[in-house]
């Protein structure tokens, strides 16, 4: 099945043709004018414009907020102002002649884990999405699972300390309360920094508490981490793995496997695949 996966953020778009579990004939773009709904929306159509050949047989879309997954309404976007109420299933189903799937960018994430990751047996993922801010997408029993609103698994607007999980486990931590930035705590962690791996080491400790609470609430097999913080992975991943060391069941964290994602792509496959998936639980 030959389809187009669409990866829409705050900041960037991306698009690429998927067939067989690859991505192929990839473009990107920088979203302009955040305030326009008929501009972004322009860049999106731009953007799938040129992927668009008589073998594709439709367009799936992976988007920052929550979705009416049925008919395909977008609601308040992410860091896009002008995103409060768009149907855009309809839009792009009009302009495209295709069948069209939208679904929340993080579920989007876990989906292509689930069918092209590193785990793809496991029957219970959950996929935590590291940028910007937090998101997570939620597999249950072998199909995503995604609550009324497809907002489920959203542990980021938990309270945690003074704030919420999100505040501490995203780039916020860094430009927030560090007075700089994930990207170049990670540069300066690389040439050795040991303030810069002090601040790592704390990011972990933090996310670990984040760990604990999707381990409350679904005990999944398989955690798998993705987004743009974790070029940073080697530099929090022991931290967060030794935080948990105070869990309550000591066993659940000897069985739990936390990977980080390894396809620069996968977010573009899940979205690829939201038309095939079928039977998945709502």
């Amino acid at each position: 099945m030959m389809t187009i996966g669409v990866d829409l953020g705050g900041t960037n778009i991306r698009a690429g043709i998927s067939k067989d579990g690859l991505i192929t004939h990839r473009l990107h773009s920088t979203l302009r004018e955040k305030e326009s709904l008929s501009n972004t929306l322009g860049q999106v159509i731009d953007i799938i414009k040129p992927l668009i050949e008589p073998a594709v047989e439709g367009i799936g879309i992976a988007v920052p907020s929550v979705v009416d997954t049925d008919k395909g309404i977008v609601y308040n976007v992410v860091n896009i102002p002008s995103w409060e109420r768009v149907e855009l299933k309809d839009i792009l189903q009009n302009t495209f002649k295709v069948p069209v799937q939208v679904d929340n960018d993080a579920n989007c994430f876990v989906l292509g884990e689930q069918l092209f990751g590193a785990e793809k047996d496991a029957k219970s993922i959950v996929g935590i999405v590291l940028g910007t801010g937090i998101g997570s997408g939620i597999i249950i029993n072998g199909k995503l699972y995604t609550g009324s609103n497809s907002g489920a698994g959203e542990i980021g607007y938990l309270p945690y300390l003074d704030k919420n999980i999100e505040y501490y486990c995203s780039s916020t931590f860094f430009s927030g309360i560090k007075n700089t930035t994930a990207f170049e705590a990670h540069r300066q962690a690389m040439n050795g920094d040991l303030q810069a791996i002090s601040l790592w080491h704390e990011f972990g400790i933090h996310l670990g508490n984040a760990v604990k609470a999707v381990l409350y609430a679904y005990d999944p097999e398989v955690i798998v981490f993705g987004g743009s913080i974790t070029k940073a992975y080697p530099f929090f991943y022991e931290s967060m793995r030794n935080s948990l060391s105070d869990f309550i069941y000591p066993q659940t964290i000897k069985k739990l496997k936390i990977i980080q994602s390894k396809d620069d792509n996968i977010t573009l496959l899940g979205a690829g695949s939201l038309l095939r998936k079928e039977g998945n639980i709502h």
